[in-house]
């Protein structure tokens, strides 16, 4: 089996579906599937990826992992409970080989009951694939990769520069991110390291995935996704109002916790009307994750400033198909200006090669309607779009008062 813990999935899975329990317990949902490498072959490998979705629907949570969970202080006990009950059902998921060598996969259910597959079917995508297309991976060029990475980060005037790891959904194999995981934290340090001095921390602040928070005694990290901003397009009570009908909700589950706005569901100009005042100083801060991270960046400064706010006490997190030296050039022009937080993904956990015998997977699966109607995200990186109704994307566009060119 691939994944044989449900909590081998990213935090924010949690935090969302503990909104859903508690504000949105009747929505229903579809997710599709999009794999943006043009012509990869991944239909030989349907029969043995519905074999692992039949496993991971086998499986249920341990006492042991929900003592970890409520153990969290932003989750509730109520919502522990409920996840005591549960299971993933095959019935909701459907994997399709099409006739050009490609796949569908389609989800489609209660939102509750379906929300945890997107990961944990990722993940089993992405290790199903490279086990058999690259049966003998390159592990020491990844070690190697690995090791400059460290050494760039651990130069002279970086100490304050803290990494996390959002890989989950897009690593070569869960082994390999378990030992890219390990190395992190050993060489680059933890607030939990032994040695470390209280009130500082390493290098390596934590991961999204919570099964290898638990392990390895990491800090999970995760708030928002866009397919919370995307459902309150349905389920708010006017479209333009969505955004900030999905900002008011979530303050109201979280009280102030988990404080981390998502910017890009409709495109940063759409995302700085919303988020006023109140906001501003309600959260903690924003996550960038599509268009320019340096102009997204000064613009959320400028914001924060024309709304009264002082910058240095925000967060700005980037996570945007993020490189360690890409990393460090977003530091070095943010730093002393505001609180800094990066997510590097896919350039950790499945960077074992180059072209043609290596190429990291671009999928993704995106919730495409809610409650009988379409949903979509408008980023300001146009080939992130994903939604199968042209004239819904116009309707939202012209709403949101978004150039046809975003």
């Amino acid at each position: 089996m691939i994944i044989t813990s449900l909590l081998d999935t990213d935090l924010y899975k949690f935090t969302m579906m503990q909104v859903v329990l508690h504000q949105f317990p009747g929505a229903q949902v579809e997710y599709r599937f999009k794999c943006r490498n043009p012509g990869v072959q991944l239909a030989p490998c349907v029969a043995e990826i519905r074999e692992e979705i039949r496993a991971l629907c086998s499986l249920h949570f341990q006492e042991s992992e929900l003592d970890y969970l409520r153990s969290m202080r932003f989750i509730k006990s109520d919502f522990v409970d409920f996840l005591g009950l549960f299971r993933l059902n095959e019935k909701y998921i459907t994997v399709t080989a099409l006739e050009n060598g490609e796949i569908d996969i389609t989800i489609q259910g209660p939102w509750l009951h379906i929300i945890l597959f997107e990961v944990p079917v990722l993940a089993i995508v992405n290790e199903v694939y490279f086990r058999n297309v690259q049966r003998l991976p390159d592990f020491t060029l990844g070690r190697a990769r690995l090791d400059t990475k460290m050494a760039l980060l651990r130069e002279p005037g970086l100490a304050e520069l803290k990494i996390a790891d959002y890989g989950t959904r897009r690593r070569f194999s869960r082994a390999w991110h378990e030992e890219v995981l390990r190395v992190l934290a050993t060489r680059l340090g933890t607030a939990q390291s032994p040695g470390t001095a209280p009130g500082t921390a390493g290098q390596f602040a934590g991961t999204s995935n919570v099964w290898f928070a638990w392990e390895l005694g990491l800090t999970p990290l995760g708030t928002m996704a866009h397919e919370y901003l995307q459902a309150c397009q349905a389920l708010g009570p006017r479209l333009r109002d969505s955004q900030v009908f999905a900002f008011e909700s979530w303050a109201k589950e979280y009280r102030g916790d988990l404080g981390i706005a998502l910017s890009d569901v409709y495109g940063m100009s759409a995302f700085l009307r919303d988020f006023d005042m109140y906001f501003c100083k309600l959260f903690d801060g924003a996550r960038h994750d599509s268009g320019d991270p340096f102009a997204w960046g000064e613009r959320l400064i400028e914001h924060y400033k024309h709304n009264r706010v002082d910058p240095r006490t925000k967060t700005l997190i980037f996570s945007d198909s993020l490189t360690v030296p890409r990393t460090i050039e977003l530091y070095q022009q943010f730093r002393g200006r505001c609180q800094l937080a990066f997510g590097i993904g896919t350039n950790l956990t499945n960077d074992l090669g180059d072209p043609p015998a290596h190429v990291p997977l671009q999928i993704v699966i995106k919730m495409t309607r809610c409650n009988g109607q379409p949903v979509a995200k408008l980023s300001d990186t146009p080939s992130k779009n994903m939604c199968q109704d042209e004239k819904y994307l116009a309707y939202l566009r012209q709403v949101f008062e978004i150039e046809t060119s975003a």
